[in-house]
């Protein structure tokens, strides 16, 4: 599973290098915090996979534990999470956009019917396993239809999503599909998760207008992290954080035998990957460490708020 994520991660990783139109403010000012506040969304991914998974992240969003979760629409318990939805008006949710269907024997497809899309099904008629596999094949107005296909069923399941972002970072995959990601928030209005590459591979800084935000660091744990130093990795990256918008990005789930099934042969962002996220984040220690360092908790509906600001 290295290979799928390694991509994604490598682009969080990078120092920030491209810049916004102009702004008189920071974000943090924009907001209502002093300039030099330290800004953190506690994010969790992959909402809509599982029931373990959905289970662990409502806990989380219901006892703070995260302030922000993304759904993958195309997930067989997208039901699950939109009566948790309409029961919770105020939650943070977003679309984890996707391309891919990365597990070895649980697999999903596109919510656009697929003759409409076809450049983005694998041979077995499920979306690539592989974010490589999405910039070598699918075409950008296959990905636009089917990006737009998954807001639309979420927003017509109840769902009043606050954000999109990537799954397995598809969506930065190519110049070409990124154009369309930034369109598509563009259209419904939406803050988006997007890196600053250096150089600008990617050609991203041409496509921002006034609103745009950028994250200053975005913080994932990698397979490179031991498991006895879950804890210490986290409570590290909120210590050494920086003034700015900050974002750290969990799996939640717990270790049972539906999550096991789902992610057999994948110990990478698995299900005991996922109860370790959870069981440091549900911990006191963190709490602690965001206290101690002044770290102000947001959500990006309070993005969502700047990415509909007259410009």
């Amino acid at each position: 599973m290295l290979l799928r994520r390694t991509a994604f991660v490598f682009l969080f990783t990078l120092a920030s290098c491209c810049s916004l139109p102009a702004q008189t403010k920071t974000v943090a000012e924009r907001l209502g915090y002093p300039a030099d506040a330290k800004l953190l969304i506690i994010h969790a991914d992959d909402l809509a996979i599982a029931h373990s998974e959905d289970a662990a992240s409502f806990a989380a969003l219901d006892k703070g534990y995260v302030t922000s979760a993304s759904i993958i629409v195309p997930g067989p318990w997208l039901t699950e999470v939109a009566d948790y939805a309409k029961a919770h008006p105020d939650a943070d949710l977003g679309i984890h956009l996707a391309l891919t269907s990365e597990w070895k024997t649980f697999r999903w497809g596109p919510v656009e019917s697929k003759d409409k899309v076809p450049t983005l099904l694998d041979p077995a008629g499920a979306l690539w396993p592989l974010t490589e596999k999405v910039a070598k094949n699918v075409k950008p107005q296959e990905a636009e239809m089917e990006y737009r296909a998954q807001i639309k069923q979420a927003i017509a399941a109840g769902i009043h999503p606050t954000h999109l972002d990537t799954h397995m970072g598809s969506a930065l995959s190519t110049p070409e599909i990124l154009a369309v990601y930034v369109k598509i928030a563009h259209e419904f209005h939406l803050p988006f998760l997007a890196p600053r590459i250096p150089g600008d591979p990617l050609k991203l800084s041409a496509l921002l207008n006034e609103n745009d935000v950028l994250l200053d660091s975005v913080t994932i744990a990698t397979p490179g992290v031991p498991a006895d130093k879950w804890k210490e990795f986290y409570v590290d990256a909120i210590k050494n954080m920086k003034p700015g918008l900050n974002e750290i990005i969990v799996h939640l789930g717990h270790d049972d035998a539906e999550l096991q099934a789902v992610m057999v042969d994948h110990p990478d962002y698995g299900a005991a990957w996922r109860q370790r996220d959870f069981d440091v984040f549900s911990g006191p220690e963190l709490k602690k460490a965001l206290q101690d360092n002044r770290i102000v908790l947001i959500h990006w509906k309070d993005l969502q708020k700047l990415a509909s600001e007259p410009h």
